[in-house]
């Protein structure tokens, strides 16, 4: 297999053969798309205007971009609760999923605080409170407390108390309805919002990893019927106000159908991409997803105050494209030369051979 001179220099391992490389290329997708919405923030929040194309984009993927990531949490939870105990999987969890959360939102918060009158940011000390009961007042971190909730008890029931998948997939329903009520307490609402995601990621998983299956996603067939459902899905998405998807139950009906659209399309690409073996640098950000995801605020952020304040650019469109590109480069960067390598590795792990990329 051709590999580039990036994963030459970095021996990165997106390239081992026992990564599934449709998973790469999910997560590579995904994880853009998260970087676009909060680069796009970022510039919001600094007074320059942006276009209405931008926000747009970033509705569309909204509308898909995390329930991905449960989705893809969940294809994977039987197989790994069959390597490990749940007591091994819950520390492994800890380890990949919460350490990084109070060690990275602590490292920005302080940042927001101190660098005040650089930034765009109105922080204060009650803001390190928000770390315990309300992540989601935390620009991007509360993803992973929420997935190592979603994951514990999902787990739990799994393991413990040999809940089947058709009374899973029934309380995530009921959970993702109730979170309605649970929004003071983002803690709580952001794992009931998702675990129906990450049960139905379980629920497909057997489906998904059988050959004949993957065959057909890869085909031409498949993505051509998809592409219009897709865009079906997403110009309806458009048209509703944002608001009637979080606080109505016909609204969050709505947004599990787009949801779930929008994620099959992202899965069918990916295979896509992995049977025409096109776009690679997809499966290296995709290797690098969680890094980039705990470091691309920090970086697009001094990328957007050095290109507006030193050089003063302030066309949105450079802005947004530089700071995607600089932030999610520099992570992976980072994360080779620094932290992989030992330097820095307590910013990832509370062991200095912690885990390796997933």
């Amino acid at each position: 297999m051709h590999q580039s001179l990036v994963s030459k220099a970095f021996n990165l391992p997106y390239l081992q053969k026992t990564r599934y490389r449709w998973v790469d290329y999910i997560k590579g997708i995904a994880i853009l798309l998260v970087v676009y919405r909060h680069v796009l923030i970022g510039i919001e929040r600094s007074g320059i205007e942006v276009s209405e194309y931008m926000n747009d984009a970033n509705m569309i993927f909204y509308s898909f971009r995390m329930p991905l990531f449960f989705i893809l949490s969940g294809i994977f939870i039987s197989s790994s609760l069959a390597k490990r105990s749940f007591r091994q999987l819950a520390a492994l969890k800890f380890e990949l999923l919460i350490y990084p959360y109070f060690v990275w939102v602590f490292l920005q918060i302080t940042f927001q605080i101190l660098l005040s009158h650089y930034t765009n940011s109105n922080r204060s000390w009650i803001d390190y409170t928000y770390i315990f009961y309300q992540p989601r007042n935390l620009d991007q971190f509360w993803y992973l407390p929420a997935l190592f909730n979603v994951t514990i008890v999902y787990a739990l029931l799994k393991y413990k108390l040999k809940v089947k998948i058709e009374y899973q997939l029934l309380l995530g329903l009921i959970l993702y309805y109730v979170s309605m009520w649970a929004r003071e307490i983002s803690i709580l609402s952001d794992w009931m919002d998702f675990y129906i995601f990450f049960a139905i990621g379980d629920a497909f998983s057997n489906i998904l990893f059988k050959p004949h299956t993957q065959i057909k996603l890869k085909g031409n067939a498949v993505l051509i019927i998809t592409i219009p459902l897709f865009l079906i899905a997403q110009i309806y998405f458009l048209k509703q106000p944002e608001a009637i998807f979080y606080e109505t139950i016909i609204g969050k009906t709505s947004f599990i159908f787009v949801s779930l659209i929008g994620c099959f399309f992202m899965f069918i690409l990916a295979f896509r991409l992995e049977d025409i073996n096109r776009l690679h640098f997809l499966r290296v950000i995709g290797a690098h997803s969680l890094y980039i995801y705990v470091m691309h605020v920090f970086i697009s952020s001094f990328v957007r105050m050095l290109f507006t304040r030193v050089f003063h650019i302030t066309d949105a469109a450079t802005l947004l494209i530089s700071g995607i590109i600089i932030s999610i480069a520099a992570s992976i960067i980072i994360y080779n030369l620094l932290i992989r390598k030992g330097v820095l590795w307590f910013l990832l792990s509370y062991r200095k051979n912690g885990p390796a990329v997933t």
